[in-house]
């Protein structure tokens, strides 16, 4: 597993930061978005995201009494999709490493009358503070890119499954479509900030979201990561011709 130790320098979208920084970056990122965030959404996908978490919600095989974990949950439509899936004889934990970022998604699930069999906890992906073996099924949906450690939270999400359970990651990739990369690039760098500009009055932001999607591991790499962290039957499946993919995988 990596570590500060061993690497001493991440990246921060294009940047190189010290190791122990990057985390404090990206706080600084959600703090800025959290009150836009849903809004932005809809502007930076057209909607789409929906569609995609609903794909995510379709892998999940939950049935109702069992248990999920939504990992970087943000504010929380992965986790409303699951708490309805497992019904109030279940458990859906929304978690986030971000304070702000979770509460609002503690707002919007009371909004949506969610009141049982859903908890809250702040929590880093690396070190979630939970027992092994304690779910079913744990979603971590556009958030793995904002990890430091990625290797380190594949293996803490791995930990917390119980045998037969499955680990979705739903996550920003690399387009795969015929002429769609430079589409994507001009879209992400030229569009994308200004959009965050206008609507959120956070330029940079959102230039940092468009960078961390380049320094993401493509589809391959991130399969073999999956692998390396114990995780069996891994596979993708790419959605909108490889701008963003779905990789599931099992803990037997």
């Amino acid at each position: 597993m990596s570590g500060p130790d061993e690497k001493q320098t991440t990246h921060f979208g294009y940047q190189d930061v010290p190791w122990a920084e990057k985390a404090r970056r990206v706080r600084g990122v959600f703090d800025s978005v959290a009150p836009k965030y849903d809004l932005m959404n809809d502007l930076m996908s057209g909607g789409l995201h929906r569609l995609w978490k609903q794909f995510t919600l379709s892998q999940t095989q939950l049935r109702p009494g069992q248990r999920a974990l939504d990992v970087a949950g943000g504010t929380g439509d992965l986790a409303r999709g699951m708490a309805a899936q497992v019904g109030e004889r279940g458990l859906v934990v929304l978690s986030d490493i971000n304070g702000a970022m979770l509460q609002r998604g503690r707002d919007r699930l009371l909004d949506a009358g969610l009141v049982r069999g859903v908890d809250y906890v702040q929590a880093n992906a690396e070190k979630l503070p939970f027992a092994d073996s304690s779910f079913d099924c744990v979603t971590i949906g556009f958030g793995l890119r904002n990890v430091t450690d990625k290797p380190a939270a594949l293996a803490s999400m791995r930990r917390v499954l119980r045998p037969g359970g499955r680990l979705i990651v739903l996550e920003f990739s690399h387009p795969v479509a015929p002429g769609l990369k430079p589409l994507y690039d001009t879209y992400s760098f030229r569009v994308l900030p200004l959009v965050g500009r206008v609507v959120a009055n956070d330029e940079a932001s959102y230039r940092y979201l468009a960078e961390s999607i380049r320094m993401h591991p493509d589809q391959e790499t991130l399969l073999g990561m999956l692998r390396d962290a114990g995780l069996e039957d891994c596979r993708y499946h790419n959605l909108a011709g490889g701008i963003v993919a779905v990789h599931r995988g099992y803990r037997y």
